[in-house]
């Protein structure tokens, strides 16, 4: 009876996800999918599925509850669905009309927003549970430990961008001709035109690396699960929330273009999703009072 419940549950927030995707993209008059409106509606459903998957489960495995759950949750789906994606879409496509970024970053906050809040009362989260602790100390290191974790995330970011983004999508010419870009023959060689024309870069990507971890530290604390547990639930999230809207026709983007962008995108995040819920997840010791209590 439980699991069905659940399933309903899960019925209803999809549902309730799209509405507020079509609510949102109408109040912002962002232009409609004119070419096969089917496809973009049997689109839309997937990605509602998909974020609905992963955002429910973080909700339901959560030891927060109540305004402050449903706070996180919205700064989180806003910051992965909408925040991270269209600050590079600001960079590197130039041909969008004018007002269009302003419009996503509103219509981001008009989906994120209601589906948090209705979501933690859906799924029963709406007061504490006794059993659940505070995981406040799920984040204390010391700030030598924070430096070099930090400093290894924004490496492993960039290293998986760049490499990711030269073997998977770089591979597409339709995406090399969108970008007006061509291929060097190398990966040594696209690193050498990067370094040379496009300095701004890798700090760019390094600030991104920091957005990311801005976004996971709060996952982390409400979490009850387990360092692995972490690590996955983070992967999903960087990857599924973000990526899946790719699935979506647009008319500024050709559909080989968006393709190739998924699965670098999609498969990059997800390993660095879980690299960084593995290295800010730290494992859960007994300490010796602890033992010794259990001993008697």
């Amino acid at each position: 009876m439980k699991i069905v419940l659940l399933v309903l549950k899960l019925v209803a927030l999809t549902v309730i996800l799209f509405v507020c995707y079509a609510v949102a993209g109408g109040v912002v008059r962002l232009p409609a999918n004119t070419q096969d409106p089917a496809a973009g509606t049997l689109a839309l459903v997937v990605v509602c599925v998909l974020q609905t998957l992963v955002l429910s489960y973080l909700i339901l495995r959560s030891r927060w509850s109540g305004m402050r759950l449903a706070a996180t949750i919205a700064f989180v789906f806003y910051g992965v669905a909408t925040f991270m994606p269209q600050i590079e879409s600001a960079v590197f496509i130039t041909s969008l009309p004018a007002g269009t970024l302003p419009r996503l970053f509103v219509m981001g906050a008009l989906v994120a927003i209601p589906f948090a809040a209705l979501a933690v009362l859906i799924l029963g989260k709406r007061k504490p549970d006794p059993a659940d602790l505070d995981s406040a100390s799920r984040l204390t290191m010391p700030a030598s430990e924070w430096g070099w974790k930090l400093a290894l995330i924004a490496i492993a970011y960039v290293t998986l961008y760049l490499s990711f983004g030269y073997f998977i999508a770089w591979r597409n010419p339709a995406l090399r001709a969108y970008y007006g870009d061509v291929d060097p023959g190398s990966f040594t060689g696209q690193l050498g035109h990067i370094f040379r024309d496009m300095a701004w870069l890798v700090p760019f990507q390094i600030v991104r690396a920091m957005c990311w971890v801005a976004i996971a530290v709060p996952v982390i604390q409400m979490l009850k699960g387990d360092r692995l547990e972490t690590a996955l639930a983070l992967g999903f999230l960087f990857s599924v929330v973000m990526n899946s809207l790719l699935l979506l026709p647009n008319p500024y983007m050709p559909e080989s273009v968006r393709m190739s962008h998924l699965v670098e995108t999609a498969s990059s995040n997800f390993i660095f999703g879980v690299l960084v819920g593995w290295l800010l997840t730290e494992r859960h010791t007994v300490t010796r009072p602890a033992l010794a209590q259990e001993n008697v």
